[in-house]
C-alpha cells in the first residue's frame, strides 16, 4: 500500500508538471519562436553596455550578476557597519542593554 501511494504521487506531480507544456502546445505547434531583448535605444553609459551584454550574450550577463550580487552587498553591508559605528552603534559587542 506504501509503495501504490508513493507510485500515485509520483504520476500526480509528472502530469501536473506536464500540464503546462500540453497547455502550450494546444496552440497547433505553429507559434514563431519568442525572443527576448533589451531596448537600449535611449541608453547611455552603464545601462547601455548592460542593456547590451544582456542582448549579445545570456551566459555572460547571468554570471556577471551572480558575482555583482554579493559583491554589492558586501560593499553596503560594509558602509551601513561604517555608518553605524560612526552614529554610536557598537555591533561588535553582544551585550543586550535591556538585561
Amino acid at each position: 500500500m506504501r509503495g501504490m501511494k508513493k507510485w500515485l504521487f509520483m504520476a500526480t506531480a509528472s502530469c501536473l508538471m506536464l500540464l503546462p507544456a500540453l497547455c502550450a502546445s494546444a496552440a497547433g505547434g505553429g507559434g514563431a519562436p519568442i525572443v527576448i531583448v533589451s531596448d537600449t535605444r535611449k541608453l547611455t553609459g552603464v545601462m547601455h553596455w548592460w542593456g547590451s551584454l544582456y542582448n549579445e550574450s545570456h551566459m555572460q550577463f547571468t554570471l556577471l550578476t551572480i558575482v555583482l550580487i554579493p559583491v554589492t552587498g558586501c560593499i553596503f553591508g560594509f558602509i551601513a557597519d561604517v555608518i553605524m559605528g560612526w552614529i554610536g552603534i557598537d555591533l561588535t559587542k553582544r551585550k543586550v542593554a535591556e538585561h
